[in-house]
C-alpha cells in the first residue's frame, strides 16, 4: 500500500522552512510500513535539503494561475499512491488532491494543522471586491485571484472539507471546528534524547556559555508572544540572561523589529537541518512557549513545546489552547500575554534549579508517553486503515 503525500507550498515559506508536522506524518506512515512519496509545489525556495528524507520527493514549479494549471496537471499524473493524503485545506494540497480523485477514485485524507482564515478575521472574512478591484484581481499577474492559495480560494476549498474521506487534526480547536480524528504531532525520541548531549559543550558550540539561556525554536510572529518573554527581561534585568531565537521569520522582518529593541537581550542563531536541532536545544536552560491568545494560536499544537520536552527541559509556556493538556504538570504555564508572570516563572524556575529539573525529567517521559513519534503513527494508522476498508 502506497500513500502518496501532497504538499501546497515546500519552499521556506512553506513546508520547506523547518521538518514540520508535514514531514512527522511522512515518518510515522513509513514506520507502519507504507510506501511512501511526497508531492509538492515550490514557491520559492526550500530552507532544507529534500533529498535527505528517505522516501521520494517531487516538486513542481510554485506559479500563478494560468501557469498553475499546468503545474497541477503535471503534479496529478506523476501520483501513484493507492492513498491520497493532503496537507491543508489549500487548492495547491486538497484542491490538488481532489482534482485527482475525481478521475482516479482514490480516496483522499486531509490533515488540517491551522484554520488558515484565523489570520484574516476567521469567519467573518469576505471577499467582496468592487467591479475595478475584481478587475484587477484577475488581469493583474500578482492579482489575488491570480494566486491558488489567496484567502478567497482558501474560504472556497473550506467549503469542501466535507469531500475529504477522513481528516486528521492536532488540536480540540480544529476539531471543534471541522470535525476529525485526533493525531497529536510525534516526536523522534531516539533523535531527541537528552542522553547523547552534554548542556555545557552544546552551549559553549553556540556561544551561549556565558548566558543563562531561554530559547525560543521557530519563526516569531507578534501572536506567538516573544514580545511578552522580552518584557519579562526587562522586568528582571538580569545581565547573564538571554531569549535566543533559532531560525528566524522567513516571513517578514518581525525579528529584525525585536531586534532594534532589544538586541542587548536577544542572541540569534541561524536556521539548522533538523537532525542538528537536538543539539541546538540542548543548549537550552529553559524553552519558552508565550502563545498569545488568538484563534490562529488556538488552533496550534507547537512543536517545540515538545521539542522541549523531549529533551528533558523546563518549559515555560502560556495556557493557551492545547498547552496545557499537552504539558500536564511537567512545566510552567502562565496566563497569555502577561510579562510579569513570565518574569516570576522565570524566577521560580531558577529559584529551585533541581525541582525545575525533575519537571524536565517528568515532561520528558510524558512526551514518551502520549507525543511519540510510536504514539502518532498508531493514531495515524487506524485512520488509514479506516479509509482503507472503505474502498
Amino acid at each position: 500500500m502506497k500513500i502518496s503525500i501532497i504538499v501546497g507550498n515546500l519552499a521556506s515559506t512553506g513546508a520547506g522552512r523547518w521538518v514540520c508536522r508535514t514531514f512527522l506524518l511522512a515518518e510515522a506512515l513509513q514506520r507502519l510500513g507504507y510506501s511512501v512519496e511526497m508531492l509538492g509545489y515550490l514557491f520559492g525556495k526550500s530552507n532544507i535539503d529534500l533529498s535527505q528524507f528517505p522516501y521520494p520527493i517531487y516538486t513542481f514549479p510554485g506559479q500563478n494561475y494560468p501557469q498553475f494549471l499546468r503545474s497541477m496537471w503535471q503534479l496529478n499524473r506523476k501520483i501513484s499512491g493507492d492513498v491520497i493524503y493532503a496537507l491543508k485545506p489549500k487548492v495547491s494540497s486538497f484542491g490538488t488532491a481532489l482534482f485527482h480523485q475525481a478521475w482516479t477514485k482514490k480516496p483522499v485524507i486531509l490533515d488540517i494543522d491551522d484554520w488558515e482564515l484565523s489570520w484574516l478575521g476567521g469567519d467573518s472574512y469576505r471577499y467582496q471586491p468592487s467591479f475595478r478591484a475584481l478587475v484587477r484581481a484577475i488581469l493583474s499577474p500578482q492579482g489575488i485571484l491570480r494566486q491558488p492559495d489567496s484567502p478567497p480560494y482558501v474560504k472556497w476549498m473550506e467549503s469542501h472539507i466535507k469531500r475529504a474521506n477522513a481528516i486528521t487534526i492536532h488540536t480540540r480547536f480544529i476539531h471543534d471546528r471541522f470535525g476529525g480524528v485526533y493525531v497529536p504531532n510525534g516526536k523522534n525520541l531516539s533523535l531527541f534524547d537528552p542522553a547523547l548531549y552534554d548542556p555545557e559543550v552544546s552551549r559553549k558550540k553556540y556561544g551561549l556559555d556565558p548566558f543563562r539561556v531561554l530559547m525560543f525554536p521557530g519563526a516569531p510572529r507578534p501572536y506567538k508572544g516573544v514580545e511578552d518573554v522580552l518584557e519579562a527581561l526587562d522586568i528582571l534585568n538580569w545581565p547573564d540572561l538571554r531569549l535566543v531565537l533559532v531560525g528566524g521569520s522567513p516571513y517578514d522582518d518581525y525579528d529584525q523589529t525585536l531586534m532594534n529593541r532589544w538586541s542587548h537581550r536577544i542572541i540569534k542563531l541561524p536556521t539548522f537541518d533538523y537532525s542538528q536541532m537536538p543539539e541546538v536545544v540542548s543548549a537550552a536552560h529553559v524553552l519558552v512557549v508565550p502563545q498569545r491568545e488568538t484563534a490562529a494560536t488556538l488552533a496550534q499544537f507547537p512543536l517545540k513545546l515538545t521539542d522541549g520536552m523531549a529533551m528533558a527541559k523546563p518549559v515555560i509556556a502560556s495556557a493557551v489552547g492545547d498547552i496545557p493538556e499537552i504539558l500536564g504538570d511537567t512545566g510552567f504555564l502562565t496566563s497569555p500575554q502577561s510579562p510579569s508572570e513570565i518574569a516570576q516563572a522565570i524566577e521560580v524556575v531558577f529559584g529551585d534549579w533541581e525541582r525545575s529539573a525533575e519537571k524536565g525529567r517528568q515532561a520528558r517521559q510524558r512526551c514518551l508517553e502520549k507525543y511519540s513519534m510510536e504514539c502518532m503513527a498508531e493514531s495515524v494508522g487506524c485512520v488509514v486503515e479506516s479509509v482503507i476498508a472503505q474502498r
